[in-house]
């Protein structure tokens, strides 16, 4: 039997989704993640935004036109949400939610609805096994911020954490050059006495290069970037999520800090890492957002030069608090996004500029169109003529090219 494991959504889901593929695999089933003809589909969904949702419950017409007569099995976010949109579904054979996700494994024959209780504890899954260069570990589970715009935490329940000897295991024993760590509230990561920087400072002598997904500012502090800055192999990226650079938007998506806040954590990376690439979300149009706020948002995203900016217009979400506030109109939030997009092409370009002659370390993960492609530490999408697939290499980075930059290995 041949089955397609399709995943939407965030990294987490991603790490999830290579669990089920190897404990699939060792079953002894044919496996892709491709949504191509197969016979069963398991589908990871997403439900960060309302058209994440819309893809996830999308995806079964896609399914059936790919093979009329294969059966869904839907699990994630999504499903969490609203079970019944999925189940309602032709062809869907079950719908699970958030947790229990391993144990879909012995679930492949059920049939209905099983939405598992919320977990108070970290769930272990089968480590991946990818021949890919980077590898997704997910460390954490769950969100206790309630942001007002945000579903998440009441779709993934409480805050929860891997113990750090699963963590060090994964990694040691994981086939790639360079793993990311990830979780809902990676910031919240606590093992017994053990925090973020505890365990960054456990990882210390961890040979493959250690990459953090995303974090709040609360986390970063001397104590965190010391222990990073000791590691033997760290990849120099953050990504701290601003949302706006407005104080007053801030309070009503009810983020625990101020724009200067934010901006002097930033400075402090930059302490400790002077070529750190700094990437960001902000939402455009947040309700109640005027002008002034808005101008308050694209002054912050200068100051902190960040490497890159992911934007979003506000995407209302039922269940959020932000879902009662009066929406500002699509043509404002339209306009907003654009203006914001300018000033992450101008920090992009600025930032790309500012990488010319310096050296880096890369870790290749393909070869396209006769280049060896990969990423620097801090973040850079390195195309080189001359390269080692699957292996870290020291580069120096030369001119912007395509969507990243030129680069070449070092000794060249």
């Amino acid at each position: 039997m041949k089955i397609c494991v399709f995943t939407l959504g965030c990294k987490v889901n991603a790490s999830e989704s290579e669990s089920l593929i190897r404990g699939l695999t060792e079953t002894g089933y044919e496996v892709t993640e491709k949504l191509e003809k197969a016979d069963l589909y398991l589908v990871n969904t997403c439900a960060v935004t309302a058209e994440a949702e819309k893809k996830s419950r999308q995806t079964a017409a896609r399914i059936r036109a790919l093979n009329p007569s294969a059966e869904i099995i839907y699990t994630g976010c999504a499903c969490q949400k609203d079970p019944a949109a999925f189940s309602a579904k032709e062809n869907v054979r079950l719908v699970t939610g958030t947790f229990d996700k391993g144990k879909i494994l012995g679930m492949l024959e059920e049939r209905g609805v099983r939405i598992a209780p919320e977990e108070r504890e970290f769930e272990e899954m089968l480590p991946p096994e990818t021949e890919r260069a980077r590898q997704y570990i997910k460390i954490q589970d769950g969100c206790d911020n309630f942001c007002s715009y945000c579903i998440i935490p009441y779709l993934r329940g409480r805050s929860r954490s891997r113990k750090k000897e699963n963590v060090k295991r994964e990694i040691d024993g994981a086939k790639c050059a360079e793993v990311v760590l990830n979780g809902i509230d990676l910031s919240a990561y606590r093992d017994g006495d053990t925090d973020l920087a505890g365990l960054m400072r456990y990882l210390a002598d961890t040979e493959k290069r250690v990459r953090l997904g995303s974090l709040e500012v609360r986390v970063v502090t001397e104590e965190l970037l010391s222990a990073l800055s000791r590691m033997k192999n760290f990849a120099q990226h953050f990504h701290l999520s601003l949302q706006s650079g407005s104080d007053a938007v801030l309070k009503a998506m009810n983020r625990h800090y101020t724009a200067a806040e934010f901006l002097e954590k930033v400075a402090l990376i930059r302490k400790y890492f002077p070529y750190a690439g700094i990437t960001t979300d902000l939402i455009a149009g947040f309700p109640a957002e005027t002008e002034t706020d808005f101008q308050q948002t694209l002054s912050a995203a200068e100051k902190a030069a960040f490497s890159d900016i992911h934007c979003f217009p506000y995407s209302p979400r039922s269940g959020t608090k932000a879902f009662a506030m009066k929406d500002l109109p699509a043509a404002v939030k339209k306009e907003r996004l654009e203006r914001l997009l300018a000033v992450k092409n101008s920090c992009r370009n600025a930032f790309v500029a500012r990488n010319y002659n310096h050296e880096e370390k890369a870790v290749i993960e393909e070869v396209s169109d006769g280049y060896f492609v990969g990423y620097t530490g801090n973040y850079l999408r390195v195309y080189l003529e001359k390269g080692l697939p699957y292996r870290e290499i020291g580069v120096i980075i030369k001119e912007k090219f395509r969507d990243g930059v030129r680069a070449e290995s070092k000794g060249e």
